[in-house]
């Protein structure tokens, strides 16, 4: 659409401009002799539509995408859709009203990616709508096509990956206990829990010490797992206590003897300063028990019930069997007291589920070994801002187990091994593989206690049974920058493009995807897989409170682009505040008024338009150089901060510049000397004031073509110039004093006060003014302006 045919900016014209932008692919990839810039966007679940923290966050990207190409790039900006895991599984479940545990796994993973052919791609229409420049909106074999994480061609490279460190020994399977989801069914690894704070109660219960017969009092918050207690500690430090060393205490109601020691995990000040130590309680007892070499009694099942190890509990949810042991304890005289308290519990991330810790076999990835070489790595990124590296390195720090990748889910990628009679076979890289539906390949290599022992062709006897389980969605999330970057598919681009330049994601997802995501960059390559790392906050509600339906403060964006378009949304998300630094705080009403700046600029652009602009550039007067070296000024400051990942500070000056300063007070003084209908100026007059209209409004939307592209380029293209091909501008050091930018503000202010109160128009005569001594060199400019 034309900017004549514009009357006012609305969601229909953006419309137009963003529907011909997806049809023509204008931003695809072609390697050339640019250096390229690449991104590695935050694939959003393909099932759900994309929330305002979406919609904030990749205008965002699309922020530093156009800067980079303006900069003279070839920027890689790829849209990536997340098709695996839980979620799916979830929405599927709901959807049809089925559970993989009733239908069996191929009806399930069958039914999962029928709900996802039926979902469509709402958040790809959404992305389009709000002006993303994406390298492409295509799926394909071209770089930078839209990719789903559940392709084959995905999953392949997943695999591969695993297939490399497994042979390695960098991946292994061992039986353990681990973080078990009771509800989901589940192994969860560290980074997947979540810890919150839920009434609980602390019993105070009755043991007895049996070389003595002395009672001693314990608290629990766990009595139900008494039955696996395997020693009672103290601190070294407890006085009270040091008679007990060597001695046994009796557990109660089940009546076995575990040894007394002392051991600092027993706080003084906590109960009694007695603690039990039972085999999987908390971290704390997984810890312990690794330490001491003890073996664990492990008391719950994987769905969740205690088992025989619990006695007259066996059968019970663990809620239920909590419950029945106090009433049991409390019947027999065993517990001295019981107080209400707050507990700092681990629950599931994904389901809400209570943690629980079950011991089981599963297959893990080596990672202790690689804190420093990962902290060495962190090192060499850029965070923005510097304080985020903090989060990544703490939770470094924190790492203490190997990461547990196997999961008993379904659509998920599989791990691709085969069993036969103690031999496993692990298949060559760099096909997809099912192994619970199909045989291995003849080239397979098999291994016996982790030594090659040939291939699967050498063992025609053998019948061999696919492994069930599937990876952690994280081992996939965590090569995104791998696979966009064609590794393993184009060794040549791969060597050029390698690391990927920018990360950009949340905070909460720091330990997670960006950990994994260095970790197994580093198993890969041995580099920093990023350049720039930039974490990003969050978006709330006006009060600062996190949007939730059960609040009522949720606001959609589609809503929003529907109503007031995708312009003033982004220009909302650059002046709000600086995401990398703090919440933005959302409302309608503040993305509405934006509406109102867009406006703005599109009456100023044809307001220029209406002059002709000069073939040559004329000598400035020194209004139309003041001004222009305001802008070089802004120019300056929005090249320095863009390059910080910056969008907040420059463009809080630019809009100030478009209402306070280009439209309420530039257009005002020279308008007269542009029309010059009068003859009043000289024709070099009025042509400095038609070149600087021109070249301020060509600069400020080239500065903000990154924030609101589509009012940009349509005001571009009425000036013959492609701001999707445009260099971003250096500033030029200007002689002007700035100052008087507002000196000038301030007289026209109190002229037209003067009028207002004389009940004059603002184009009568005014006479008795004397243009002060310091504006002297814009006099002209201002007496023609005010009919002074």
């Amino acid at each position: 659409m034309k900017l004549a045919d514009i009357k006012h900016w609305t969601p229909e014209v953006e419309k137009e401009i963003t529907t011909r932008w997806r049809a023509l692919e204008r931003f695809r990839f072609t390697l050339g002799t640019k250096p390229i810039y690449s991104i590695d966007t935050p694939p959003p679940y393909i099932n759900a539509p994309i929330h305002l923290g979406h919609a904030t966050t990749y205008s965002y990207m699309d922020f530093f995408a156009r800067y980079k190409r303006m900069r003279g790039f070839d920027v890689l900006f790829p849209l990536g859709l997340d098709r695996n895991g839980l979620p799916i599984e979830l929405s599927t479940e709901k959807k049809y009203n089925i559970t993989p545990h009733k239908i069996g796994r191929e009806s399930f993973i069958e039914a999962c990616e029928k709900m996802l052919n039926e979902t469509g791609e709402e958040s790809v229409g959404s992305f389009a709508d709000l002006g993303i420049s994406f390298t492409s909106y295509q799926h394909g074999k071209h770089i930078g096509a839209v990719y789903h994480t559940d392709s084959p061609e995905y999953r392949a490279l997943t695999q591969a990956t695993f297939v490399n460190l497994y042979l390695q020994g960098i991946i292994y399977e061992d039986t353990r206990i681990n973080n078990w989801d009771p509800k989901l069914q589940t192994t969860i690894a560290d980074s997947e829990i979540e810890y919150h704070e839920i009434p609980s109660t602390f019993n105070h219960v009755k043991w007895k010490v049996k070389e003595t017969g002395e009672e001693i009092i314990i608290g629990t918050t766990r009595p139900e797992l008494i039955c696996t207690c395997a020693m009672v500690i103290y601190n070294p430090e407890d006085s009270r206590y040091k008679h007990l060393a060597g001695k046994h205490a009796i557990t109660p109601l089940f009546g076995k003897e575990v040894p007394i020691k002392e051991h600092p995990f027993a706080s003084i000040e906590k109960g009694s300063g007695l603690v039990m130590m039972c085999s999987a309680g908390d971290t704390h007892d997984i810890q312990f028990f690794r330490e001491q070499k003890l073996k664990p009694t492990i008391a719950i099942e994987k769905n969740g019930k205690m088992n025989d190890h619990a006695g007259f509990l066996a059968g019970l949810k663990v809620k239920d069997a909590r419950a029945k042991i106090i009433e049991e304890l409390n019947a027999q005289g065993l517990l001295a007291k019981q107080e209400n308290i707050v507990h700092r519990t681990p629950v599931s991330e994904r389901s809400k589920a209570e943690v629980e810790f079950i011991e089981m076999p599963e297959f893990y990835l080596r990672q202790q070994d690689c804190k420093e070489d990962l902290l060495a790595l962190a090192r060499k990124m850029k965070f923005y801002p510097e304080n985020a590296r903090k989060l990544l390195e703490d939770w470094i720090h924190q790492v203490s187990i190997d990461w547990p990748i196997s999961r008993r889910r379904y659509y998920a990628t599989p791990i691709p091994l085969w069993h036969s009679d103690g031999k496993i076979a692990v298949p060559p890289p760099g096909k997809y593989y099912v192994p619970w539906k199909e045989q291995p390949p003849a080239d397979s290599t098999v291994l016996e206690n982790g030594k090659k022992t040939g291939t699967v062709r050498d063992f025609p006897s053998l019948a061999w049974t696919g492994e069930t389980r599937v990876l952690d969605t994280w081992f996939d999330s965590s090569i995104s920058e791998l696979y966009v970057l064609q590794y393993k598919r184009n060794d040549e681009f791969f060597a050029k493009a390698y690391p990927a330049t920018l990360r950009p994601q949340g905070k909460e997802i720091v330990r997670t995807w960006l950990y994994y995501t260095l970790l197994r960059g580093h198993l890969e390559t041995k580099k920093a897989c990023f350049k720039d790392v930039w974490i990003h906050q969050h978006i709330t509600d006006e009060q600062g409170r996190k949007m939730s339906k059960s609040l009522g403060n949720v606001i959609d964006p589609q809503k929003i682009i529907a109503k007031h378009g995708a312009e003033a949304l982004r220009l909302w998300a650059a002046i709000e505040g600086n995401l990398a630094k703090g919440d933005l705080r959302c409302s309608e009403e503040k993305i509405s008024a934006e509406v109102k700046t867009i406006n703005k600029l599109i009456n100023v652009a044809k307001f220029v338009l209406q002059f002709e602009k000069p073939k040559k550039t004329p000598a400035l007067t020194a209004t139309d150089q003041l001004f222009i070296d305001f802008l070089e000024n802004i120019t300056a400051l929005a090249e320095e901060n863009y390059e910080q990942y910056d969008f907040f500070t420059p463009m809080l000056k630019l809009r100030n510049f478009l209402w306070e300063i280009f439209a309420s007070h530039y257009l005002e003084l020279v308008k007269g000397r542009a029309y010059n209908r009068d003859g009043e100026f000289s024709a070099e007059e009025s042509d400095s004031a038609r070149h600087a209209l021109y070249r301020l409004l060509e600069r400020w939307i080239t500065l903000c073509h990154p924030i609101i592209p589509q009012a940009t380029s349509t005001i571009g293209e009425a000036l013959g110039i492609d701001l999707h091909a445009c260099t971003f501008p250096s500033a030029k050091q200007g002689t002007s004093d700035l100052a008087q930018i507002d000196e000038i503000a301030a007289f026209n202010t109190h002229i037209w006060k003067l009028k207002k109160e004389k009940g004059i128009s603002l184009n009568s005569p005014l006479e008795g003014i004397t243009i002060p001594a310091n504006l002297g060199a814009f006099a002209k400019d201002l007496k023609a302006c005010h009919k002074l």
